[in-house]
């Protein structure tokens, strides 16, 4: 394919790492990982995320607060938290370097073994930061589901339910472990790209080389 080029696949890569990177970082922050409405007070709505805790009331709105201890919290919010870290950094310096191993950048251009290794870091930091994503979405996901579904709670209390921004947590982490798959891609693509040129220039210098020794003789 034409437009298919190695140049193309890596912008196609960047582009689609730093969208689910972005998501992925606001989906860190917002305090939707859980919901839930109590049937015994329709107007209060309960949510809460990795960091802040809010309810909705149609009287005041929304308000927000903190949690107030980093260890009184459950242990599968202080993992989370801890995986969203490694992920936003692993993220954020893996889009750095992924810039500067570009083709059509004018850094480390006489260097192509250095870009070439960027690429592949790259791939290999946006994959941790998309695993580092889906598993504390995942964690959260799974000890909610199981409260919700836990017989030792009377049926009128109110159980936590999944948030919106669980849903945005595994889109952003699987688009950035394909966007590290393409990096990956992009990498195969341009070693294909040298190996054709070189097979395409070799009998073309042997000949010249052939002609050099040939005028040499006589």
């Amino acid at each position: 394919m034409v437009f298919l080029t190695t140049k193309m696949m890596q912008r196609t890569a960047l582009f689609v790492s730093f969208g689910s990177f972005v998501t992925s970082l606001t989906t860190a922050f917002l305090p939707l990982w859980k919901t839930m409405n109590s049937d015994l007070n329709e107007v209060e709505n309960w949510f809460s995320g990795l960091w802040l805790t809010c309810l909705y009331t149609d009287e005041k709105g929304i308000q927000c607060k903190a949690y107030d201890s980093v260890l009184g919290l459950p242990m599968d919010l202080q993992i989370s938290r801890v995986l969203v870290l490694i992920s936003i950094g692993t993220g954020g310096f893996a889009l750095l370097t992924a810039f500067i191993g570009l083709e059509g950048v004018e850094m480390c251009v006489r260097k192509p073994d250095v870009k070439r290794g960027l690429l592949i870091f790259s791939g290999v930091m946006t994959w941790v930061s998309g695993l580092t994503t889906l598993a504390p979405v995942s964690i959260v996901a799974y000890t909610t589901v199981v409260d919700f579904w836990d017989e030792g709670f009377p049926d009128v209390m109110p159980r936590w339910e999944c948030g919106e921004a669980m849903f945005s947590g595994w889109f952003g982490g699987l688009g950035q472990v394909i966007g590290g798959s393409l990096f990956f891609v992009a990498v195969c693509m341009g070693d294909h790209d040298l190996k054709r040129l070189k097979v395409s220039v070799g009998p073309e210098l042997r000949r010249g080389t052939k002609n050099y020794l040939r005028t040499e003789v006589l």
